[in-house]
């Protein structure tokens, strides 16, 4: 398991079968990124891929059992995490770091990036 997998896999624990751009998207990646990310992950039995039913040209990522395991440590660690940030900041920092990291994650790209 590499830490990179998060940006898939995280996003498919809260919504199983999102189209490559939307979990684009959501990483904040490019799609081309998140295609070489999908294939490692396919190749490791983590994700597959299914057509889907709405747009014959479209595929859909959905985790597979074995993924589904791990769903369970990430909560965890995700858990423990939030419990340490919290004793140090606090409240009211955190509240604050969560606006501002939700503000930059909004901004746009300038045009010639």
């Amino acid at each position: 398991m590499r830490p990179s997998y998060g940006s898939v896999l995280l996003p498919l624990y809260e919504e199983d079968g999102l189209r490559i751009s939307e979990l684009a998207r959501r990483a904040r990646l490019s799609k081309q990124t998140l295609t070489t990310l999908i294939r490692r992950l396919e190749r490791a039995g983590l994700v597959e891929r299914r057509d889907d039913p709405s747009d014959g040209r479209a595929a859909l990522i959905f985790l597979t059992e074995r993924s589904q395991g791990f769903k369970p440590v990430a909560e965890v660690a995700l858990q423990t995490l939030d419990v340490l940030v919290r004793k140090r900041l606090g409240a009211e920092q955190l509240t604050s770091l969560k606006d501002a990291l939700r503000e930059l994650t909004e901004l746009s790209r300038p045009a010639d990036c």
